[in-house]
């Protein structure tokens, strides 16, 4: 049986790919030495057992840490004082070390206790071995290793059978609140898509396309699970003794004390200019893009026509996540320089700067495509014609000013009729006559669009998540020298063992056992830490396509079925596999993706009223998609020039309505979800044998620590106000004649 390392501290002697003098090198070393030496020192004098063992690659040490029973039931009792102190209404106190030793701790909050002990700042209590600080430069990360055996049990559980055969407590044992949290909030979401799928699929068949009724039903839908969730973090909060962790949440080490509580807010505020610039700069670029696919790359005829067309894309992998990267870097340092005081705050302020873009470019797309090409596709399309051809007669006379003869075989021509190439025809290389371009013009691009984002992008995810770490790994692995690994942190197969000259040769040191764990550790420090932020992302984005735009496609909700079926098993692969163990987190709530939901199941009230009234098929029993927006083509023979048509007045007219439908059904939003959340909170909450738990607790242990004080007898020790003996003569025998009784005997009697 392998020892047990709570936790594994990654530590850089040499700095990695870097050549230095042999000064610098004996520099280096000095500081390595002493810097271990005081890491060493700082965790035993602690009461830790710590011990180095060499790392995969050289100058890298591998610090196991474990923690003795006598050191960890004191940090069990610390928490449960501060937790009692701080109000968490589950929290209790040991009352002695038996009770400690008659419960003992799951292995996530054994984890999290150790790795708190040793990452948190001397103000609370901890080590202050935090990565990154100038004291400790050298310490690379704090990390956990994975127990194999539940692994092994947890993903065959979840692949072969079915979601509920995984008890939600025993992934909240391993990994703690917050993944237990992010796996129920999942199976929860996918259990509520059940309603949308079997909507969508009975509308897509036997309804009319931009149902007034599937849209109201879905937004229905859309707030009840939100306020439902709302009330069910609160339920898990309960049972797991977590509401109200942020109280006793440690402070962040890079926090800076007495900073004036408006100078936190500016600030914050500051970053606010810094969002509205990238968001525009993003828009104007995915505008351009969007332009550029839709209508440029349609006209366009000349050579290579095929290959244009995926310049868009091209563009879009080039620009957009290189735009997004550095955002998210100005983020992360404006989040920093914001000095929230707690690792939660900080966390949430960076997921809503960062899920601000992240959504607009997920729906921006589909909003051009609703709003603009669908209404004014023939307009955008006639507009972009004539800059065209002006800027295709601007190249030839430029051309033919310098004695260029672009095309002998034909003469620039200024006239033209209906359907006629004119001007740049002679060029060959745009399409100029509009019935053609009008053609162009794809009727079902909202609903390619939909299916594009549902289905194509999210098998592309998963793949990423999946199969792209073994090749990269493979990869990695044949360009050191390694030979194939099988990527998984469990290390099967046949590895190169790390040996050294100086290693004992007594059998302690080389048994099969303590190779093999060291081989685990070796190879599960090679992988890259888990972040939930990512998988909530996605899973919010997901929620927002299917609230706000499922009206399209109302198949949509059954892909987002369909794709959480797999995702809730490649999740629990990906953490098993593919990343270090998440460090367990106390929490109560998923944090701002909340009210990201509530965002989005706001705006899904606009898009959904605004779709219908702009695109419902006048007839009710016309299954084809057909909008009054359509109706307005004209087909006129002018000079090719940017023309409006006589029906765009009217679209534009439209589009109002269309807009003040959307404000009014943003109002009718606050309406519908103040009752379901009255409705729900008294049927789920109110009388809930939760919420009398949560009163019972905190009333128990109130009662256990007044107990605990060692009460006196009753009267003893209490200060009354100076009597007089004269004063307690006085009056002693009107306290001893009781004159009701005589009285009622007299009213018995006269009766």
């Amino acid at each position: 049986m392998p020892p047990r390392v709570d936790v594994v501290i990654v530590f850089r002697a040499i700095p990695k790919g870097a050549s230095f003098s042999k000064e610098e090198v004996r520099q280096n070393a000095v500081k390595a030495e002493r810097q271990y030496s005081k890491l060493i020192e700082t965790l035993t004098r602690a009461g830790l057992k710590a011990v180095g063992r060499r790392g995969e690659s050289q100058g890298q040490i591998l610090v196991m840490v474990t923690c003795p029973q006598n050191v960890l039931a004191n940090l069990v009792y610390c928490e449960r004082n501060s937790d009692f102190l701080f109000g968490l209404p589950m929290s209790k106190l040991p009352s002695s070390g038996n009770e400690f030793e008659s419960a003992p701790l799951s292995p996530a909050d054994r984890i999290r206790l150790v790795h708190g002990f040793i990452s948190s700042t001397p103000e609370d209590r901890g080590l202050g071995i935090i990565p990154g600080r100038k004291e400790w430069d050298l310490v690379e990360s704090l990390m956990v290793l994975h127990n194999h055996d539940f692994n092994d049990q947890w993903i065959r559980l979840w692949t072969r059978h079915r979601i509920a055969s995984v008890e939600l407590e025993k992934i909240r044992d391993q990994f703690g609140d917050s993944i237990a949290l992010y796996f129920f909030f999942l199976t929860a979401y996918t259990r509520a898509l059940i309603f949308p799928a079997a909507l969508g699929v009975t509308f897509y068949f036997c309804g009319t396309p931009y149902s007034a009724l599937y849209s109201t039903l879905l937004l229905l839908w859309s707030v009840g699970f939100v306020e439902w969730w709302r009330l069910q973090e609160r339920i898990l909060s309960v049972r797991w003794g977590t509401r109200g962790s942020w109280r006793v949440e440690k402070r962040r080490a890079d926090h800076i004390p007495n900073l004036p509580w408006w100078k936190q807010e500016m600030r914050m505020a500051a970053s606010i200019p810094v969002i509205l610039l990238f968001a525009t700069i993003l828009a104007v670029i995915l505008t351009g893009i969007f332009v550029l696919e839709a209508f440029v790359t349609q006209l366009y005829k000349g050579p290579g026509h095929r290959y244009v067309a995926f310049t868009p894309t091209i563009l879009f992998s080039l620009i957009v996540p290189r735009l997004l990267s550095t955002y998210q870097k100005h983020a992360a340092n404006f989040t920093d320089w914001e000095n929230h005081h707690h690792q939660s705050n900080h966390s949430s302020s960076l997921s809503i700067k960062v899920f601000t873009l992240s959504a607009m470019n997920a729906y921006l797309g589909l909003a051009l495509s609703a709003f603009v090409y669908v209404p004014f596709g023939e307009s955008v399309m006639q507009f972009v014609q004539f800059h065209l051809f002006k800027g295709g007669l601007q190249a030839l006379a430029v051309l033919e000013r310098f004695n260029i003869n672009f095309n002998a075989t034909s003469s620039l021509s200024a006239a033209g009729s209906r359907g006629e190439k004119v001007g740049v025809a002679r060029l060959g290389l745009w399409e100029s006559d509009r019935k053609n371009a009008r053609r162009m013009l794809n009727p079902s691009r909202l609903q390619e669009q939909m299916f594009a984002f549902t289905v194509t992008n999210q098998v592309v995810d998963t793949f990423m998540e999946i199969g792209l770490p073994y090749i990269l790994r493979a990869v990695e692995s044949f360009r050191n020298g390694k030979g194939f690994r099988n990527g998984s942190a469990k290390g099967h197969g046949k590895k190169k063992r790390v040996a050294f000259d100086d290693e004992p040769m007594g059998q302690d040191a080389q048994g099969k056992e303590e190779r093999e764990f060291l081989e685990h550790v070796r190879s599960e420090v090679a992988l890259p830490a888990y972040d939930v932020f990512s998988d909530y992302g996605e899973m919010v984005t997901q929620f927002g396509y299917v609230a706000l735009w499922s009206t399209i496609w109302p198949l949509a909700p059954v892909m987002a079925l369909l794709n959480n079926y797999i995702e809730v098993r490649s999740d629990a692969f990906k953490i098993a596999v593919h990343t270090r163990r998440p460090i367990p987190v106390r929490t109560d709530t998923i944090g701002p993706w909340l009210e990201s939901l509530s965002l989005l199941t706001w705006l899904s009230a606009l898009t959904n009223s605004a779709l219908v009234y702009l695109f419902r098929p006048p007839d009710q029993q016309e299954h084809q998609l057909g909008t009054m927006m359509n109706a307005n083509v004209t087909d006129e023979s002018q000079h090719l020039k940017h023309h409006r048509p006589n029906g765009l007045a009217a679209t534009r007219e439209l589009l109002m309505s269309a807009l003040l439908i959307a404000l009014l059904a943003s109002h009718g939003y606050l309406v519908v979800r103040v009752a379901i959340r009255h409705i729900l909170t008294r049927a789920i909450w109110t009388g809930s044998k939760e919420m009398k738990e949560a009163e019972r607790a905190e009333r128990e242990v109130k009662e256990k620590y007044l107990s605990s004080l060692g009460q006196c007898a009753p009267g003893d020790n209490v200060i009354l106000e100076h009597e007089t003996m004269s004063e307690k003569d006085e009056w002693a025998g009107f306290w001893t004649m009781d004159e009701g009784m005589n009285d009622i005997g007299k009213m018995v009697k006269d009766a």
